[in-house]
């Protein structure tokens, strides 16, 4: 695993291949950066499957509604929902979406992204200025690469557990 220089800004994700860590953007994004720790330590992301994985673009999670796979996990509803928080005004930086980027999963309006979230398999210039990047994956990122593909997977992908480094 990198060394993690800043633990109070950085998340742990468990894959069944692994650990995936990401350092949160705080400079960049302090909103999304908050409600990410703020829902990893209220354990809602722990259990919550990739619903949209997409070979050659990215894998979406962050649907804490609908997509607990041990708690009334929806496959057509998951990535309709939300956390009980209110939406994120958008953060638009000047980091690009490249490969690793996590970036605010949203509906067509800009300030509605809430819990889901996106880790880019590749570079996605086309998404720049329009999503907020919030992190980047600074180990793990082979652990990514292995979750199941499908819009939603037949057997989905789910991160088992989610945390906030300083509290690991």
């Amino acid at each position: 695993m990198a060394e993690i220089k800043d633990p109070e800004n950085t998340i742990l994700i468990e894959l069944k291949d692994g650990t995936v860590a990401i350092e949160l953007l705080v400079d960049i994004a302090p909103g999304h950066c908050e409600r990410m720790k703020e829902l990893a330590r209220g354990g809602h992301y722990d259990n919550v499957a990739f619903h949209r994985v997409i070979d050659g673009f990215m894998a979406q999670t962050g649907d804490v509604q609908h997509a607990n796979i041990e708690k009334d996990y929806n496959p057509r509803m998951a990535g309709t929902g939300a956390s009980e928080l209110p939406n994120l005004k958008a953060e638009f930086g000047r980091i690009p979406h490249d490969r690793g980027t996590i970036g605010a999963a949203r509906s067509q309006n800009p300030d509605s992204a809430n819990s889901q979230f996106f880790i880019n398999f590749k570079d996605n210039s086309f998404l720049n200025g329009q999503y907020t990047v919030y992190g980047r994956v600074i180990s793990g990122m082979e652990h990514v690469d292995k979750i199941a593909r499908g819009e939603p997977p037949a057997n989905p992908d789910r991160m088992i557990s989610v945390k906030v480094a300083s509290d690991a």
